[in-house]
């Protein structure tokens, strides 16, 4: 899956993952992880990334965002966020109905990606990323663009927490235009998405990718 409003900014390159048919994800999270990673890492090379430059956060529901300013084949631990400006230079975030929220400022090149489900939305994730952008790269929020991933909603979660990011983002002066959401519950389609929630645990995930290509 790809975005409209990612797919018009010159300058990077985007994909979210879906379920992948063949790929038995009835096991535990890094068991899955382990069996999805070739078929994974060869979706940040076909966006034209060498296998190398795909960085991966480690994902442990906080609120940490990390600036990257050279690619690293080590998981980055402890963050769910991941921040860069540098050319050739992918992001990988891991989703299975937590949001996937992409960062991208064409003004400066800078981007990043950050996992924010629950506890993530109430840590403020996504305004500890615009601040980190603002702060290391120069960005102004009325240049980024955000787009918010597929992930669960009402009624079949209890919170909304997409909505928690949107005005997160409007609160750090987002424009409202530039904030993009597909609308899509992860929970009503399962051969298309991974539903942690409506698969108790034991399913796949999807993986959100952002680099930077000129």
């Amino acid at each position: 899956m790809t975005f409209p409003a990612l797919e018009a900014l010159p300058g990077f390159a985007h994909r979210f993952t879906l379920r992948h048919p063949d790929i038995d994800v009835n096991d535990e999270r890094a068991v899955v992880v382990s069996r999805l990673w070739d078929w994974h890492r060869s979706q940040a090379e076909e966006l034209g990334f060498a296998g190398h430059a795909l960085c991966i956060a480690e994902q442990v529901h906080g609120q940490e965002v990390v600036v990257l300013t050279a690619p690293t084949s080590e998981v980055i631990s402890g963050t769910d966020g991941l921040i860069s400006n540098v050319p050739g230079l992918v992001i990988g975030i891991y989703v299975a109905d937590c949001c996937a929220v992409y960062l991208a400022d064409p003004s400066t090149g800078a981007f990043g990606i950050v996992h924010s489900g629950k506890k993530g939305s109430e840590f403020g994730i996504a305004t500890q990323a615009i601040e980190k952008m603002q702060q290391h790269f120069g960005t102004r929020p009325e240049d980024l663009h955000i787009q918010l991933s597929p992930c669960i909603r009402p009624p079949a979660y209890e919170i909304d927490f997409a909505a928690q990011i949107r005005q997160q983002a409007l609160d750090a002066g987002v424009p409202a235009a530039q904030i993009h959401d597909t609308g899509l519950c992860t929970s009503l389609d399962l051969r298309g998405f991974y539903s942690y929630r409506m698969e108790k645990g034991r399913t796949g995930r999807m993986l959100a990718l952002l680099g930077r290509t000129a």
